[in-house]
């Protein structure tokens, strides 16, 4: 028996057909909306590592979940080890003053890791000296930013820095 040749051309007319009727039909997502729902499937990791829990909580109001982020913190270098353990975090905030091992030392360290230098790294420390600010980016800080801090200031600073990490 020989196969008959089969004519597609009207088959893949409807279908196109019937695929621009309901692409056309579909409701129009706002970027808005958009932007909403990737961020909440796709928060960018923020982790605080500041021993001052006032100072903790503000940072979680200033990067709040709605808005794309999901801010983990960690009170000294201890407490660091465990939250790596789960979360790779996509920039850090680091205070100088902490228990233990300082911010100096924690920002050298995380550089010195070869899967996690270039995670961005901002001091946030009341540690204002020229000297404090000087060896803050010896030791591999992106940026420093001096407590007390401005907040649009502090939010545009990670939001330029993710935006590079991005690219």
């Amino acid at each position: 028996m020989k196969k008959r040749r089969i004519n597609a051309l009207d088959l893949i007319q409807r279908i196109e057909k019937l695929a621009r009727e309901r692409v056309t039909s579909q409701e129009v997502v706002a970027i808005d909306a958009y932007r909403t729902l990737k961020n909440r499937f796709n928060p960018k990791v923020i982790l605080v590592i500041e021993d001052d829990e006032n100072m903790q909580k503000l940072m979680a109001r200033i990067f709040p979940d709605n808005e794309g982020f999901e801010v983990r913190m960690a009170s000294d270098g201890t407490a660091l080890t465990s939250i790596l353990d789960e979360i790779t975090p996509d920039i850090i905030l680091m205070d100088i003053g902490l228990p233990w091992i300082n911010g100096y030392e924690l920002t050298e360290l995380i550089k010195s890791h070869r899967e996690m230098k270039h995670i961005p790294i901002v001091m946030v420390s009341g540690h204002t000296q020229e000297e404090d600010i000087k060896r803050a980016f010896q030791v591999g800080a992106d940026e420093f930013i001096q407590k007390p801090f401005d907040i649009e200031q502090l939010k545009q600073t990670v939001t330029r820095l993710l935006k590079l990490q991005d690219r």
